[in-house]
């Protein structure tokens, strides 16, 4: 696996991760502006997205802290869609 990350040249994993901040930084304005919201799962897959790419990036140079901090994006987004797709228990009590 490693193997297949050491062909691709590092200016396209740094590019891959820069691409991931343009994708946080599109949410949180498109959020900021009511063109999303908190609850919508377009708010979380693109923060899945931007997690992953910012993680492809960090191949090239790695840095713990912030490895971490994207997967906690990545599992807290993917929780919260899970619960968004579950049915409500007010839902099943209609």
């Amino acid at each position: 696996m490693s193997q297949t990350f050491q062909m691709i040249p590092p200016s396209l994993l740094e590019a891959i991760g820069v691409v991931g901040f343009g994708l946080y930084v599109l949410n949180y304005t498109m959020l900021t502006m009511h063109h999303l919201t908190s609850h919508s799962k377009t708010y979380f897959i693109i923060n899945i997205v931007a997690a992953s790419c910012v993680l492809i990036g960090l191949i090239h140079s790695f840095n713990l802290a912030s490895a971490l901090i994207q997967g906690f994006w990545i599992v807290i987004s993917f929780t919260a869609i899970f619960v968004r797709l579950r049915p409500s228990k007010d839902a099943s009590l209609a």
